[in-house]
């Protein structure tokens, strides 16, 4: 299991599955891990270079009490990246993933990605008061500032983790295979509170719709009908990002924020097709 170490001293957990060619960096989202790309790692990574990692405070990466912002999540990518020695690389982002691939962007410019490519993940999750009511349906956002300190109090409480797998639970809009559902149940007990809590906290309270336009590299955007996260949302983010492709999955391929997992054929159609 190989594992590298950021700057400031937090070791984490990576899978690579070699090969030739631009590689394919995956961020998995929040509270969840690595172990979400599972099949991409094998089925994308048969044809070409896929690399998968445990986020701080995730899976079996270290769970150190600092560092549960998005910047330094960013930041952390960038040390993976010089680790592997990769001048540039695919990138894929799904849910808070899409976020610390926006941080990046923000910060770094997309001057290491090849191709880009954003999965189910609304601009602005928390709408904040002074966005106008039409921002706040097109961006996706999922609920309000006093909703995120209600829901990030709740997780840090004494019923923290029957929160928590609620909430999970809630981003599936049908019954998931027990497969597919024993495996996200899992994944996210390895988050706890002192990680999760404030990291949730600081991703939702994020608003990314200012770096949507400044995206130069050729970008695709998913969405799934059967998702939490609103299809019209996805379609907010194509329309911005110059040149960008969508594809929605329709709820007869798949019914959740978990695509990948829920139908990995399909899954991995669209974004090997996109990728070349």
């Amino acid at each position: 299991m190989p594992t590298f170490t950021t700057a400031d001293g937090v070791t984490l957990d990576y899978r690579d599955s070699g090969g030739e060619g631009v590689p394919l960096v995956m961020l998995h989202g929040w509270g969840q891990t690595q172990a979400m790309f599972a099949h991409q790692l094998t089925g994308l990574g048969a044809r070409r270079r896929v690399v998968t990692y445990d986020q701080r405070g995730h899976g079996v990466s270290d769970k150190p009490h600092h560092g549960y912002r998005i910047a330094r999540l960013a930041q952390d990518l960038v040390e993976l990246l010089d680790h592997l020695g990769l001048d540039r690389a695919d990138l894929l982002g799904w849910s808070m993933g899409a976020s610390v691939l926006w941080s990046h962007i923000d910060t770094h410019g997309t001057g290491r990605i090849g191709r880009l490519v954003l999965v189910d993940q609304p601009a602005a999750v928390a709408a904040v008061p002074w966005m106008p009511a039409q921002e706040q349906a097109g961006s996706g956002a999922i609920f309000d500032v006093g909703g995120l300190l209600d829901l990030a109090g709740s997780l840090a409480g004494p019923d923290g983790d029957t929160v928590r797998e609620a909430f999970v639970r809630s981003m599936f809009s049908g019954t998931p295979a027990d497969d597919v559902w024993s495996l996200v149940a899992r994944e996210i007990t390895h988050t706890p509170a002192h990680a999760g809590v404030p990291l949730l906290f600081d991703h939702c309270a994020q608003d990314w719709r200012d770096v949507l336009p400044r995206i130069d590299v050729p970008t695709l955007v998913l969405g799934c009908e059967g998702s939490h996260v609103s299809p019209e949302s996805q379609r907010w983010i194509a329309d911005r990002v110059p040149g960008a492709a969508l594809h929605v999955f329709g709820a007869d391929e798949a019914n959740s924020h978990f695509v990948f997992l829920e139908n990995p054929a399909a899954f991995d159609a669209v974004v090997e097709k996109f990728l070349g």
